[in-house]
């Protein structure tokens, strides 16, 4: 690794960085991010050094890269590099933190997709499930609709994972679909190892299908699998359904947003999804935890107007 000194290019100061605090220190999709980020800087910025970082250079790196992107890109992307800016600073290669007071700003949002079902368009996908006798997507779709298991974590299951005779699935690794080789890897994060509860019909149903493959291999993976192949498959069945086009991701979403409309406490669904914390579940679904706040604010209302 080369000498660090405050004329170094700053891309190429971000570069080492990157190599030498988050290779092999985090997931594989986390790092693409870094370099990604690393990308963008080696274009915008390419004759940028070290000791010409002040509020003002920074500040316009961050405008040009907010021409391209949304504002909450551009605050990832601004945090991904402050990383390295604050460690340069650290050691004395620049004089004053140039990020402080950052303005993020970014393109006007596009037009969002639906990010999930309600309840009733839901029924309406999973009528159009072809639930052969043999595993195919359309089961893999069901499951994730009754469980709300991340993409990699229902394509990592085995028979061996599931509890039939408590009704359980039990999460411990994901499949690296991204790799051409495929495998097993561990989940995003230790709060992501956990037991999820079946309902009685997804139990008999699964035990009856897998019961006869490899206990440790996975049910869904044949060949490589891309996440298009089964977002394609779903697209299709939302359009046959008449509902709005989600993802496999998405299904995850309509999962705990049915959940949280039917009730079920925010702690609950958190653990349910695997988040690392109940913070994380809150800000994903702050529009709906609204919307019952609103709805139990009528319920208190009416139970305090009949007290005389």
């Amino acid at each position: 690794m080369p000498k660090r000194t405050s004329t170094q290019l700053f891309y190429k100061y971000y570069e080492d960085w990157i190599h030498l605090y988050k290779v092999n220190a985090i997931r594989s999709v986390t790092l693409n991010k870094y370099y990604m980020s690393l990308k963008w800087v080696t274009k915008i910025a390419p004759d940028l050094r070290l000791c010409d970082l002040t509020r003002r250079s920074y500040q316009e790196l961050i405008n040009n890269y907010a021409l391209e992107h949304e504002k909450q890109t551009t605050k990832d992307f601004h945090h991904q590099v402050k990383g390295a800016i604050m460690d340069a600073l650290d050691e004395g290669l620049i004089k004053q933190n140039p990020t402080r007071k950052i303005i993020i700003k970014g393109k006007k949002p596009g037009k969002k997709k639906p990010k999930f079902l309600n309840e009733h368009e839901l029924q309406q996908l999973i009528r159009q499930l072809n639930l052969e006798p043999v595993i195919n997507w359309d089961w893999y779709i069901l499951l994730v609709a009754k469980t709300g298991l991340r993409f990699a974590e229902a394509l990592a299951l085995t028979p061996k994972d599931f509890d039939f005779t408590k009704q359980l699935i039990n999460i411990n690794k994901t499949w690296n679909y991204r790799a051409t080789s495929g495998g097993f890897q561990p989940t995003k994060n230790p709060s992501s190892v956990r037991k999820v509860q079946m309902d009685w019909q997804l139990s008999i149903q699964f035990s009856q299908m897998i019961r006869e493959l490899p206990e440790d291999k996975p049910i869904f993976v044949k060949q490589r699998i891309f996440n298009s192949t089964v977002n394609n498959r779903l697209a299709v069945l939302c359009e046959n359904a008449n509902v709005p086009v989600i993802t496999v991701h998405g299904l995850r979403h309509t999962h705990a947003s049915v959940l949280l409309f039917a009730g079920v406490s925010i702690a609950s669904v958190a653990r349910r999804l695997g988040h690392a914390n109940i913070t994380t579940t809150q800000n994903t679904y702050l529009h709906i935890i609204q919307e019952l706040e609103t709805q139990d604010n009528e319920k208190i209302m009416f139970q305090m107007s009949k007290l005389m």
